[in-house]
């Protein structure tokens, strides 16, 4: 089947809102003729299989239930949130780049005069049942409607932990424009945006926003928000230039050589914000590239390490930047410890020379004159990993060599 299945009105008329809408008319041909699209679904940028795991469903359940896993998947005390975020965001920045990560993969970007919010999810709960599925560990650091208005609200791709029905709805009132991969925009009309106020791109698709051109560059994952995935929305990650500014926001992807070349077409980013949290050594099912019925995550998420070499290939292969880490430190998705993607890539990019940000939720964090990078997880972690924390800020080191060479897949 080459097409997209019309769903029965029935059902279609019984789905909850939050599930999102189906494509039609000329968004539905944009689909089928796009090039990023074959045998009925989206397809990723290097269609190819799912990497082997050795692990099997009793090592998944054995993992899930540690007792010891269990309480480190979570802190043992309140996240500290950055306190003055409404009064620092109502200072427009000295320099014409500034940061906010509010938690997970949400992140204010205000870039030479333009103001960009990716990602936002304020919700309680990222699922489609405010009853079920996970919990904030921290609350929003700053409230929706004591943000200023935004001049674009950017996703990724529609999974609840970025695409949040409410917090579009709110945003909606704002007068903002919407800016998404090709598919996403169906969703958002059945929320009530306006089919004027949305931007719609295909990977290597661009448009201007306030003076700054945002392109939709290749990801590695997949998509879906109801009961079945059809894979009828794109995914994406974010190119953003502005007149003296660059940044980058990776979405969820696992990594790929794609990188390098969003680098040398876009690059060198004076900020990265990239996908550092999630991942597991357990197996997603693929089909020739079309990631179906997904499972974590070796070839949808990324590591740190992995990161951190996505980071530097969007660089040209050298330090360059900052590098802010996301997708981490606000919903428990994975069996890893809570704090752990932040810990690894402090140190990965220490090791290599890169500089990372690493702000609590909700501090604005201007790129060129970035604090020293603070493990301030560590105060609230359930407990010290089996090795103790590693000395920081390492005194007297030597910077050990990283390879540099892409990670085995």
């Amino acid at each position: 089947m080459t097409g997209i299945r019309t769903p029965n009105p029935l059902v279609r008329a019984l789905r909850p809102a939050s599930f999102g809408g189906d494509p039609s008319g000329e968004r539905r041909r944009r689909i089928l003729s796009s090039p990023n699209f074959a045998d009925g679904s989206f397809r990723n940028p290097d269609g190819g299989p799912a990497t082997p795991s050795a692990a099997t469903p009793r090592d998944l359940v054995r993992a899930y239930l540690s007792k010891e896993g269990r309480a480190r998947r979570a802190p043992a005390a309140p996240i500290p949130l950055h306190p003055t975020t409404v009064a620092d965001l109502a200072r427009r920045p000295d320099e014409g780049l500034r940061l906010t990560w509010t938690g997970h993969s949400s992140v204010l970007v205000e870039i030479d005069g333009a103001r960009l919010l990716f990602d936002p999810v304020w919700g309680e709960r990222c699922s489609p049942f405010g009853f079920a599925g996970p919990r904030r560990l921290h609350p929003a650091p700053v409230p929706l409607r004591a943000l200023e208005a935004v001049d674009a609200v950017v996703i990724s791709h529609d999974h609840y932990d970025h695409l949040d029905m409410p917090t579009i709805r709110a945003l909606m009132r704002t007068g903002t424009v919407f800016v998404v991969p090709l598919g996403v925009g169906a969703h958002l009309e059945r929320w009530g945006v306006p089919a004027e106020r949305l931007r719609e791109l295909d990977w290597r698709e661009a448009t201007q926003v306030a003076g700054v051109t945002l392109t939709a560059t290749p990801a590695r994952h997949f998509c879906g928000r109801g009961l079945r995935n059809q894979q009828h929305t794109l995914w994406a990650s974010w190119s953003v230039r502005g007149s003296d500014h660059r940044v980058f926001h990776s979405g969820d992807t696992g990594y790929f050589p794609g990188f390098r070349d969003i680098g040398a077409e876009h690059g060198p980013f004076d900020a990265t914000m990239i996908q550092i949290g999630a991942y597991s050594e357990f197996l997603p099912r693929s089909r020739g590239g079309a990631t179906r019925d997904p499972g974590p995550w070796p070839d949808i998420h990324m590591t740190p390490d992995e990161g951190l070499r996505a980071h530097l290939d969007l660089q040209g292969g050298t330090p360059h930047g900052v590098l802010l880490p996301i997708h981490w430190g606000t919903f428990n998705l994975a069996l890893h410890p809570w704090e752990e993607p932040a810990e690894r890539t402090l140190l990965a990019a220490h090791r290599a020379g890169q500089q990372v940000i690493t702000p609590r939720p909700g501090e604005p964090v201007v790129p060129a004159h970035a604090p020293a990078a603070d493990p301030w997880w560590r105060a609230v972690a359930a407990q010290a990993p089996g090795e103790g924390w590693a000395a920081w800020p390492p005194a007297g080191e030597q910077r050990d060599a990283l390879d540099l060479a892409a990670p085995e897949r």
